[in-house]
């Protein structure tokens, strides 16, 4: 099914769990630690530049934020973690607001687990990736900011993530916000959680 980049749109940003969208839209989410770049993969999938706040300092995403994609699909921004600079208790506030979503959300289809590339991903970044399993959630590792590596080092990006996270290489896609690279086939991987019907 096709999603039309023109009618994704910002919905709502959740402070607490009262605030999440009830929908039976399937979801799809995304997560990250909160410099990879994640609201820049997101304006960069919507072929928008201002969709998602990009934010100059990490960690200004510190609610769960809704999109409508083509009334299709809602994409769920989950709060970035693991910057040093938040207090201990705002960090506490960020992790009981992502486990309140697992616990409440509906239908989620595919989770996006947003890396970086040039480093090998953090135990954060694999606790992350456990919520998505324990909840029996497809998943794609999106290793962004590939166009900071040269094309010799790829494969050894691909290899140490797919090492640091226990997943097969295949399931590791580099991607850029600033150059679109993956951008296609990360679309596409989303639109088939719709399903096929308007593939024709």
């Amino acid at each position: 099914m096709r999603i039309n980049t023109n009618k994704i749109a910002f919905v709502t940003s959740a402070a607490d769990d009262r605030g999440f969208v009830e929908s039976d839209l399937p979801q799809v989410v995304f997560a990250g630690r909160s410099n990879v770049g994640k609201s820049s993969v997101l304006n960069s999938l919507s072929r928008r530049k201002n969709l998602a706040r990009v934010g100059k300092t990490p960690g200004k995403t510190v609610h769960v934020n809704f999109f409508d994609a083509d009334r299709k699909l809602l994409w769920v921004d989950l709060p970035g973690y693991g910057y040093a600079k938040v207090s201990f208790e705002e960090k506490k506030r960020w992790a009981k607001l992502i486990e309140g979503y697992f616990r409440k959300t509906g239908t989620i289809a595919l989770g996006i687990l947003i890396v970086d590339a040039r480093h090998e991903p953090t135990d954060l970044d694999r606790e992350m990736l456990a919520y998505f399993r324990a909840a029996g959630i497809p998943t794609a590792v999106v290793a962004n900011k590939s166009d900071k590596l040269k094309k010799s080092e790829y494969a050894g990006a691909i290899a140490a993530i797919a090492r640091a996270l226990d997943v097969p290489e295949e399931a590791v896609l580099l991607y850029s916000a600033e150059t679109h690279e993956g951008r296609d086939a990360l679309f596409h991987m989303i639109e088939n959680v719709c399903g096929e019907e308007d593939n024709a």
